[in-house]
């Protein structure tokens, strides 16, 4: 029994591994696509495609049969235009992982960010920092005003100060320099996202789900502190934790928190997939 059981085994084992590749695969793209607007598309085609196959395999239609089986190549290039958007952002998190990523914050650059956001944060001035790493935004740059120069806290404070000419948009910073102002970032369409969130906020996610850029965000209702990074969004942060989180993810690439639900262990920071 035993040595059948063994047989067995040796004979499909490389089916069983092409299973559970396939159950894995099929799992992580359910978690990374639902949400997005192409997702309801693709359930509905997935749905219908297989209605229509049981439908003609059981009353024998063989029109319907050679339709599908001639639709198929057109499905699938009709689900890579769908879902563009999702595939460049999962190609530049692979791309952009930390066995390829060389980018790096001088600590000076961060501690002049956090004094910053903090007095923004304290007078409700609403702020949107988009930190460059390996996958150059430089046409979101182009899409405002160059500046290309050092990073101060007086600077940042003068451009997000309400009615000022470069108060509206992002700033873009690259190697340590702000690059640009007034920048017009992508917004987030996932439809699995807080209500709560403004266009500020959805921005600030838009522009880390098209790149590995890091986005810091203050909000100019509430003043509440937020970063955004690989699509997903951390809020709640008090100055010392804010200070040492974007640390971690400048200085030593901790894209990932530290427990198993997600949340910063012992602090109470929201984080949104």
């Amino acid at each position: 029994m035993l040595d059948s059981f063994f047989h067995v085994i040796g004979e499909n084992w490389n089916a069983a591994i092409e299973i559970l590749l396939l159950a894995v695969a099929i799992y992580y793209g359910y978690l990374y696509f639902r949400g997005t607007r192409g997702a309801k598309v693709f359930t509905g085609l997935a749905v219908l495609f297989i209605f229509l196959t049981l439908l003609s395999q059981i009353l024998n239609l063989t029109v319907i049969s050679w339709l599908l089986r001639s639709l198929t190549a057109f499905v699938a290039f009709a689900l890579v235009v769908i879902f563009q958007p999702e595939l460049r952002r999962a190609l530049a998190e692979l791309g952009s992982s930390r066995l390829f990523s060389s980018a790096t914050q001088k600590k000076e650059t961060i501690d002049v960010l956090a004094e910053s956001v903090f007095e923004l944060s304290s007078k409700k001035i609403g702020a949107l920092v988009a930190i460059e790493r390996d996958t150059v935004i430089r046409n979101f740059a182009e899409s405002g005003v160059n500046l290309d120069s050092e990073i101060s806290q007086e600077l940042l404070l003068t451009i997000f100060y309400p009615k000022t000419p470069l108060h509206d948009g992002g700033v873009i910073i690259r190697d340590d320099r702000l690059i640009a102002a007034a920048c017009i970032f992508p917004v987030s369409q996932r439809e699995d996202l807080d209500r709560t969130l403004g266009l500020r906020h959805r921005a600030g996610l838009g522009i880390t789900e098209e790149s590995d850029a890091i986005a810091i965000i203050v909000s100019e209702e509430t003043g509440n502190l937020s970063i955004c990074h690989r699509g997903k969004i951390e809020r709640g942060f008090k100055q010392d934790q804010f200070e040492r989180r974007l640390s971690e993810l400048l200085l030593k690439g901790e894209d990932q928190t530290n427990d198993q639900n997600g949340e910063v262990v012992e602090e109470p920071i929201n984080r949104i997939s």
